[in-house]
């Protein structure tokens, strides 16, 4: 399969648009928009993913999940776009971005790499990320609602890495699939946690 993210990225070169700008940011969001719901299969095969045995804290991650208490659960993702940000009881901490509007998901990225381990946006590239450090800086007010404990026995896929030279591609595809809810209520119940 060709990559979703070559595409995206070809485009805005021929565009003239600067990797990690605000403007490449504010064309990617344009772009995704209109593309609709994509499908979550297929983007598990997309060339630029790379298939992980295990999460590392501060990387970026896409897989299929089904949550052990979904039926009290009031609405859940089940293909989650997260940022590892510990070790949990059974699985691991991790930010769901998909729970926050695109616009909020750009800033909170913004932030979020002023504490990454380097600037070179690569496969080194991670986080530097703790619960603590979180919750104690209003930069990062929008953790709130996508800060998540997932279980390792429900992941439902493989788990695949998203390089930080797609993080900014990757926070605007619409493919966030929500049961039980609408992406809008879920961003609106988030708004009100931060």
């Amino acid at each position: 399969m060709g990559s979703l993210f070559d595409r995206l990225e070809s485009e805005a070169f021929r565009k003239g648009l600067s990797k990690r700008s605000k403007e490449a940011q504010t064309w990617f969001r344009k772009q995704v928009q209109g593309m609709g719901q994509i499908n979550m299969h297929k983007m598990m095969k997309d060339d630029r993913l790379v298939k992980k045995s295990r999460p590392r804290v501060g990387e970026m991650f896409m897989y299929a999940y089904d949550p052990k208490h979904r039926k009290t659960l009031p609405y859940y993702d089940r293909f989650p776009l997260t940022i590892m940000v510990d070790k949990a009881p059974g699985g691991f901490y991790g930010l769901n971005l998909h729970y926050l509007p695109l616009k909020q998901r750009a800033i909170f990225l913004d932030n979020l790499s002023a504490i990454a381990n380097n600037k070179r946006y690569d496969e080194t590239t991670r986080l530097k990320l703790s619960y603590a450090l979180l919750k104690g800086a209003s930069k990062f007010k929008y953790f709130a609602p996508c800060f998540k404990h997932y279980l390792t026995s429900q992941v439902d896929s493989k788990i695949m890495k998203v390089e930080a030279s797609e993080w900014d591609i990757a926070i605007f595809l619409p493919t966030e699939s929500f049961a039980k809810a609408n992406k809008n209520k879920v961003w609106k119940d988030s708004r009100s946690k931060w």
